[in-house]
């Protein structure tokens, strides 16, 4: 693990703000490796802040090995070496990738367990108070670095029909079909949150990163649920692409977007 993985964000408001705006645009490649930062001065003009508060910033960028700060030679951006291209993802085709993705890469299994579904489980699931669980949590891999912190839920009386090493090696939408289950539907939603020690450990990231969250509920033929999916994903990993159509007549006239399109008309 890496010193920067386990990072405390800067004390106050402000600090944590110029912080993030920095590291982001570093990871983002605004930033490159070698390039000299403005001086604390002019960072502090730029955000709106003290000199106190940019140094604070930029001490905690240097902690976590993003700059390297010499006295005389100013303040240089030390980007992490690029490990492997970021997945650009068409909106369309999100699902599809994602699951090619789960094919072409590695798992590393954190955590299995069998036990009582969690309430929020429980309920999105249609699920009877304390309905038994195969709890697993695994890491997926894009080489040796780390994308997506993946937990699931699976009834009991399914997940019986394979073994822990199984699911160390083998995506789990293949183990399901593979016990019997006829997969029909599925809903997931997407949103934002921060990653805690725990996750930030497992996925290389600094504490209180950003990471995508998504949840999604697979159901069979009969409507009973099968999986609950519960997955945080490393932003700098992916880019999500939208293709867009103008719609709309006069000022009424929009973007909107293209769900169901492929891009270029194909």
């Amino acid at each position: 693990m890496r010193a920067e993985a386990v990072q405390i964000l800067p004390e106050g408001v402000k600090a944590r703000r110029v912080y993030l705006s920095v590291r982001d645009q570093i990871t983002a490649g605004d930033l490159r490796d070698g390039e000299t930062l403005p001086g604390e001065q002019k960072l502090a003009e730029a955000f709106g802040v003290s000199r106190v508060t940019v140094r604070r910033a930029l001490e905690a960028l240097a902690q976590g090995g993003l700059i390297e700060r010499r006295a005389g030679s100013g303040t240089r951006v030390r980007a992490r070496p690029a490990s492997g291209q970021r997945a650009a993802m068409n909106f369309n085709t999100l699902m599809p990738q994602l699951v090619e993705m789960g094919q072409k890469t590695t798992a590393r299994l954190l955590s299995f367990s069998y036990g009582a579904a969690p309430d929020f489980v429980a309920s999105a699931m249609g699920f009877e108070r304390d309905t038994k669980v195969q709890i697993a949590t695994r890491v997926r891999l894009a080489g040796t670095v780390p994308f997506s912190h993946l937990t699931t839920y699976v009834p009991a009386e399914i997940a019986q029909n394979y073994s822990e090493n199984d699911l160390a090696t083998t995506p789990l939408f293949q183990l399901l079909e593979r016990s019997g289950v006829k997969i029909k539907e599925a809903h997931q939603s997407v949103s934002a949150t921060l990653a805690g020690p725990e996750v930030a450990e497992a996925l290389d990231v600094e504490v209180g990163s950003a990471l995508l969250s998504l949840r999604r509920v697979v159901r069979d033929v009969h409507g009973g649920g099968v999986e609950y999916l519960a997955g945080l994903y490393r932003p700098d990993m992916f880019r999500l692409e939208m293709p867009l159509t103008r719609v709309g007549q006069g000022h009424a006239r929009h973007w909107e977007p293209a769900i169901g399109q492929d891009e270029g008309g194909n």
